[in-house]
């Protein structure tokens, strides 16, 4: 929460905005404590980014990102950070924010596992939105492969069928948030990817404890997978 604190100090944020995100903040917790004891896997750093974010991919395709998974280098080591659009906790249903939660988690470990086999020296990139939304669908881990949570698991599946959409959501952040001219972010889809080079990914040092957890998730994902196709 200290950059919301910070967009307080700075006039950028009302303070009645600022008491709403603090007053539900606590779903977010709920919803990482959550996660972490239906997956037995620590959830990565985050914070609440005080301010709407829109990607687009051309003048009038645009969408509304509730949540992103960042991948910090630093002196060899590799801290990903999970960055919370502020609108999402202001305005958002619990069972969305979880949802959404798992859904970067998921992320987390796809991108963990990538840099593990040195399979990310570019992450694809698509400048067509529904693109980006199938390609982020195919290639993460089975949620049912992580998480030991059914509500928690119902929550995944009601959000994401097909990329995520919640009409009533971002019709509030657009009405609360957006007309009120509220701080907004704006990204292309090309920018919200990593590159890495070789070199790089050969020097990051990851844990082992993690990474042996991740092959298991990988075992089971594959037998969940299997089910699934037949």
């Amino acid at each position: 929460m200290i950059k919301v604190q910070e967009a307080r100090l700075k006039g950028l944020l009302p303070d009645k905005v600022v008491s709403l995100i603090e007053k539900r903040f606590h779903i977010v917790v709920e919803g990482i404590n959550r996660i972490e004891k239906a997956s037995g896997i620590n959830f990565p750093i985050a914070y609440v980014e005080p301010s709407l974010i829109l990607s687009s991919s051309g003048s009038y395709d645009y969408g509304i990102l509730f949540a992103r998974t960042i991948p910090l280098i630093s002196e060899n080591q590799l801290q990903v950070v999970i960055q919370i659009a502020a609108p999402l906790v202001a305005y958002g249903l619990k069972g969305t924010i979880h949802a959404i939660l798992a859904h970067e988690f998921l992320h987390y470990l796809d991108f963990v596992r990538k840099v593990s086999k040195m399979e990310i020296l570019s992450d694809e990139i698509s400048g067509n939105l529904f693109e980006n939304v199938y390609a982020d669908t195919t290639r993460l881990f089975e949620a049912r492969a992580v998480f030991n949570d059914k509500t928690l698991l119902q929550h995944i599946t009601k959000k994401f069928p097909a990329g995520f959409r919640d009409y009533k959501l971002e019709d509030k952040t657009i009405k609360f948030w957006s007309k009120k001219n509220l701080p907004t972010s704006n990204i292309t889809m090309d920018t919200n990817i990593v590159k890495l080079s070789a070199e790089s990914i050969a020097k990051i040092k990851l844990d082992p404890a993690l990474l042996e957890k991740i092959n298991l998730l990988e075992q089971k994902n594959t037998k969940v997978r299997k089910k699934k196709l037949y």
